[in-house]
């Protein structure tokens, strides 16, 4: 079973007892050890650093590694080297001695330091001797001899724990550490530091990695993108992950305002179902997402079961799933954008083995459907407006259209959005009705046409607004804009709709609910389409 260790810092022995506090919330959070880091109290109060650190091992609530760091591996430590070693060689020999004193492996290649902590940590007896957690980090990538690191450091007698830890550059980093942790001949520790490093760090479980660190509190990690206890306990469900975990993931660029891990995590503990799902940021290149979803699906052990697409890559969702001989849905082939795949291990029935569709279009078509009803207005015969000419806006445009609605796509890009419209003109549908209908989606005039011209923005002659951009996104490029110029009328007859969920109340959702219109906020097509999703994962078993 793999641990949580909440790493702690402390600068001076004034801060033992708070610090000692933070250890037992950790323990409250889930954490089964806490790391001391040892760093400014071994600087500040070199006279006494020993006897100081004796303290925080003999009153912590739980476990205690103790680590006093190195500057060349990303510590703070100002101590002579033979200083720094001498006091980890006097921590580990004290009568309230640490489970594990943590030293980089490369300070203890030359002699000297070697046989001094191989003395410090000789047993004394069963319990009482520390183990040595030997460390190496790279804050700038991957260590172009980590494999040689790596079997060096097990092939140590003086190692009882690895820890290999480096800054990920993308989510495909993640998988060589797995492949680490499965060909471990000891207990080991392989993280990944950054943003896009989490993956590793959740799913220790899942590849019997010894433990995993978690912050106690948000923002008082000891590394970039660590998570907090808090997350990986309530979020994650780390304690329910095991070797059998299927792994699903939001995939996007940025995801770090996405909601779809809380959803999806939350709809998998109900179920009962063995899955966890994570955020998977992947930039916006098609090369990037290539590589990264395929590196994912492909993975012998990582068992990528499905994911949920978002911004930019729903229209490279459909590209791969056609590269790669898999099925889209009718639909989603239409619209030329997916944000649902399902990956199937054994292949479907029918030997499909990833499965493409899109959610989006029934939730945005239900939604603004029961917007429109409080008007008194059905979707058939519907003049609507989408802003966007992305994979949102295929997916919105798609459905209003099959759905009897003329829709008019505006785009910054007007040659994106003539493209969209050709593409999604002409579609035969029977109505709920039992009425013929050709689907009907027409570009919007270009930016620099009257602006109240017909087919323009602020024509007047809309019922609803639909905003299909990352405009108004926490975190996205434009996070204090709205899409609607001044010049659109808005009043109590008209609705206006944005996809973004985060912040809820978007400037676009709240300029329009000042100005009277009827407002439909972005969590509501998203709770619908993620429901839609989460169906589809629990069902591909």
């Amino acid at each position: 079973m793999s641990l949580i260790c909440c790493p702690i810092s402390v600068e001076g022995a004034a801060e033992i007892p708070l610090a000692l506090e933070r250890a037992a919330r950790a323990r409250v959070l889930g954490a089964r050890m806490v790391e001391w880091r040892c760093d400014g109290l071994a600087s500040r109060e070199s006279a006494d650093a020993a006897a100081a650190i004796a303290r925080l091992v003999r009153e912590s609530p739980l476990p205690s590694i103790v680590t006093v760091r190195s500057a060349d591996e990303g510590g703070t430590a100002s101590l002579a080297e033979s200083e720094r070693l001498a006091l980890l060689a006097r921590v580990a020999k004290a009568a309230d001695a640490p489970r594990m004193i943590d030293v980089e492996h490369a300070a203890i290649a030359a002699e000297l330091p070697r046989a001094l902590l191989a003395a410090a940590v000789a047993p004394r007896d069963e319990d009482a001797a520390p183990k040595i957690v030997a460390s190496a980090h790279d804050f700038t990538g991957r260590p172009v001899d980590l494999l040689r690191r790596a079997a060096a450091m097990q092939d140590d007698p003086l190692v009882s724990v690895v820890k290999l830890a480096w800054m990920a550059r993308s989510i495909r980093d993640n998988l060589e550490a797995f492949d680490l942790l499965a060909t471990r001949t000891k207990p080991m520790i392989a993280l990944l530091m950054g943003e896009f490093g989490l993956m590793s760090r959740v799913l220790a479980p899942k590849f019997g990695g010894f433990l995993t660190f978690a912050s106690d509190a948000e923002g008082t990690g000891t590394a970039p993108g660590q998570p907090t206890a808090r997350e990986l306990r309530d979020l994650y469900r780390f304690g329910a992950i095991g070797p059998a975990t299927r792994v699903f993931g939001v995939v996007g660029w940025p995801v770090g305002h996405s909601r779809s891990p809380a959803f999806h995590n939350a709809r998998f503990a109900e179920a009962g179902y063995d899955g966890v799902y994570l955020p998977l940021p992947v930039p916006a290149e098609w090369e990037h997402f290539k590589a990264s979803l395929g590196a994912l699906v492909d993975h012998e052990r990582l068992d990528f079961a499905g994911a949920s697409v978002t911004i930019p890559h729903k229209e490279h969702l459909v590209r791969f799933v056609r590269e790669r001989g898999g099925e889209l849905d009718a639909d989603a082939a239409w619209l030329g954008a997916a944000n649902t795949l399902v990956v199937h291990p054994h292949g479907t029935p029918d030997g499909q083995r990833l499965v493409a569709t899109n959610t989006d279009m029934p939730a945005a078509v239900e939604v603004l459907a029961a917007a429109l009803a409080t008007r008194g207005r059905a979707l058939k015969g519907a003049r609507i407006a989408v802003i966007g000419a992305g994979g949102v806006a295929r997916a919105v445009a798609g459905g209003l259209a099959l759905a009897g609605a003329t829709v008019v796509v505006f785009n910054r890009e007007h040659a994106r959005a003539a493209s969209l419209a050709e593409q999604l003109t002409g579609r035969e549908v029977v109505l709920a009705d039992g009425s013929a209908h050709r689907t009907k989606v027409v570009a919007g005039a270009a930016a620099t046409s009257d602006p109240r011209g017909e087919d323009a923005l602020a024509c007047g002659c809309f019922h609803a607004f639909v905003n299909c951009t990352p405009v108004g996104m926490a975190g996205g490029p434009d996070p204090t804009g709205s899409p609607l110029p001044d010049e659109v009328h808005l009043d109590d007859s008209v609705v206006v709709m944005d996809t973004v969920y985060t912040p809820r109340e978007t400037p676009l959702i709240r300029e329009a609910r000042a100005r009277g219109a009827v407002t439909v906020d972005g969590e509501a097509m998203f709770e619908r389409q993620a429901a839609l999703q989460s169906a589809l994962f629990l069902a591909r078993w």
